[in-house]
């Protein structure tokens, strides 16, 4: 069955022939919750919003923007002036104050004359960004107040004899009881690295220090309408880590509620003790990608009508979309879905998808790829201002000026083309490996359509396969060619049949599909193209996905649009009755809502689950 074709990155072609219907989901975050299903990781962490730095919640608008006043004076012409923030009475609120204006404005001291906060220059800041970069200041104080145990920072290239002496004196100075200080030399380039001491005294580390200094903390992240990548750069600032020292799988919808087991180094339980109240400990172990289970997810889709136009009175409207719903419910049970990657894989930015910067990096045009990735939406919003001015200018400097604090892979990436003249090792491994995925996912999703399109909804010759084994013995399974015979005999089904996604491992099927795999990625310039971007430590070895993927546990709820959750009679995947005597007669006013509640397997969409289902884009 065809649909829409606007969806660009998500083909229109379905398993299933039922009619479908119309509706919404997302109009409130609590209609999306996701839940990973996986081994317990230990703590639980519900990551704060951005406002707990947000200085106009935390002083209130009007001294919020005094302060904002006061640090362009500064900016402009030092002072030793001060400025009063107020008096604070409780000593928790008093400390978010501190490091609020800490973490937004490192070159502040803040001063408590109980309960008066003051705030004013901080004199050692002054002087060391005279000696490096502003934002290498910046960083800098940041990792002192940060104050994490065995922690480490390293200033940009220098390779200056005579001004790294007077740095490294400077630094001995006026932090010489917190930090040691050394040159290293790394490709032909010297930097600085400071580390922060053992109990403020200089200390050799013991290889079973070494060995504690290597913590592997579990935790399930609870987040609220912020994007994965904004969640962990919150969190990677206020516990004093790096975005890479976070381990997880998958990236997940922004506007929902999303529960995601993680795994972070180098910070103890005791350290997330501090920094949240909500959690409790218990078993942990380090996560590796990919290891979750899988999913669960509990939608809410509103507003439901049939497809197409309607002059149905209200109770015959609502028995057809009974009917439609359990039809296609039914359907999806029995035959599951085609197992396309869903848009959010493709990025949430509508001038530029992801994928495209993806292609610019495996074809090693880096110029291109940062241009792409800076593009602009036709907005007039702080962040799109910030990479207007950037692709107008080629000026990183200024455009971090104008970039928001939220937007951390924006950032990070003007920060070290200002340093360096290129950012993307600035990235964590996870976000710059992103994008080739992204680029590899949508020939996927392409490949599935044209299968589907081209050999049926059979296994045929050629196809690939995982090999079923009669063994007892445990061994990795293999992938396996289906023969002439076996087609003919039907020994496989359509949902035992592997898709690669594009790899330096994969094998590809040995019939139609094979070339035109080989045809896709020439159209796209990657003849012979290796999947690997060594300057940016990037590997793709591809992965064999499944054509089909099943939900689990798949149940549902009608409901009138305003009926209230506690006592209203409901129409379930397991029950008719309710929904013949909810939805006939008078009764049936309003529109009508739906809810769903399914398992799927890790890195499956409920999306796209949804779209197969409601046979739109939801």
């Amino acid at each position: 069955m065809k649909q829409d074709s606007d969806a660009t990155t998500v083909p229109a072609c379905f398993i299933s022939n039922h009619e479908g219907f119309l509706g919404s989901i997302k109009n409130f975050i609590k209609d999306f919750v996701d839940n990973d299903v996986a081994a317990d990781c230990g703590l639980d962490v519900t990551i704060p919003s951005p406002g707990s730095f947000d200085l106009s919640v935390i002083l209130g608008q009007s001294v919020s923007e005094e302060l904002e006043q006061f640090v362009l004076t500064l900016k402009e012409k030092p002072t030793k002036q001060e400025l009063s923030l107020g008096s604070f009475t409780d000593k928790h609120h008093r400390a978010n104050v501190h490091r609020a204006v800490r973490h937004r404005f490192p070159f502040l001291m803040t001063v408590t004359i109980q309960p008066e906060i003051r705030v004013r220059e901080d004199p050692d800041y002054r002087e060391l960004s005279q000696l490096v970069t502003e934002d290498e200041a910046e960083d800098f104080f940041r990792f002192i107040d940060a104050k994490v145990r065995g922690s480490s920072y390293t200033f940009g290239p220098d390779d200056d004899k005579d001004h790294r002496t007077v740095v490294h004196h400077f630094l001995s100075r006026r932090f010489g009881k917190l930090v040691e200080t050394k040159s290293f030399t790394d490709q032909g380039t010297t930097a600085i690295s400071v580390r922060l001491r053992e109990q403020g005294r200089p200390k050799k580390r013991s290889a079973e220090e070494r060995k504690e200094e290597e913590v592997y903390t579990g935790f399930t992240l609870r987040k609220e309408n912020l994007e994965t990548l904004e969640a962990i750069s919150y969190m990677a600032a206020s516990l004093g880590v790096l975005p890479s020292d976070f381990t997880y799988a998958g990236i997940k919808d922004k506007r929902a509620i999303t529960f995601q087991s993680m795994v972070v180094k180098k910070v103890s339980t005791q350290r997330l003790k501090e920094k949240t109240a909500e959690f409790e400990r218990r078993g942990i172990e380090p996560l590796r990608l990919g290891r979750l289970q899988g999913n669960h997810f509990d939608l809410v889709v509103r507003d439901l009508r049939p497809h197409g136009d309607t002059h149905s009175s209200a109770a015959d409207t609502h028995t057809r979309l009974a009917a439609l719903v359990k039809e296609a419910v039914e359907n999806v049970k029995a035959r599951g879905f085609v197992n396309y990657y869903g848009p959010q894989r493709f990025g949430s930015v509508k001038s530029v998808q992801s994928d495209r910067v993806g292609l610019a990096l495996l074809k090693e045009d880096m110029v291109s790829a940062v241009r792409l990735f800076f593009t602009p939406e036709d907005l007039s919003d702080p962040v799109n201002n910030a990479k207007r001015h950037f692709i107008q200018t080629d000026n990183a400097k200024e455009s971090l000026a104008l970039m928001p604090l939220s937007k951390a892979r924006e950032r990070l990436m003007l920060r070290a083309m200002n340093r360096y003249g290129t950012g993307w090792l600035s990235l964590p491994h996870s976000m710059r490996v992103f994008y080739p995925h992204a680029y590899c996912s949508r020939v996927w999703n392409e490949a599935v359509a044209h299968r589907l399109s081209t050999l049926g909804h059979r296994a045929r010759r050629g196809d690939l396969v995982w090999l079923q084994e009669d063994s007892a013995e445990s061994s990795l399974p293999q992938i396996h060619v289906v023969t002439d015979q076996e087609e003919q005999e039907e020994v496989y089904t359509l949902g035992h049949v592997l898709m690669p996604m594009p790899g330096n491992t994969v094998k590809y099927p040995e019939n139609a599909m094979g070339a035109w795999y080989q045809e896709r990625l020439s159209r796209d310039g990657l003849d012979g193209c290796r999947f690997r971007v060594s300057n940016l430590k990037l590997n793709l070895p591809g992965c064999h996905r499944p054509l089909l993927a099943s939900p689990r546990n798949l149940s549902y709820q009608l409901q009138r649009a305003g009926c209230g959750e506690a006592g209203e009679e409901e129409s379930t995947g397991n029950s008719s009755r309710n929904s013949d005597r909810q939805l006939n007669g008078t009764t049936a006013e309003g529109k009508l809502t739906l809810t769903l509640n399914f398992d799927l397997d890790s890195s499956c969409y409920a999306t796209i689950c949804l779209r197969e289902i409601m046979k739109c884009d939801p």
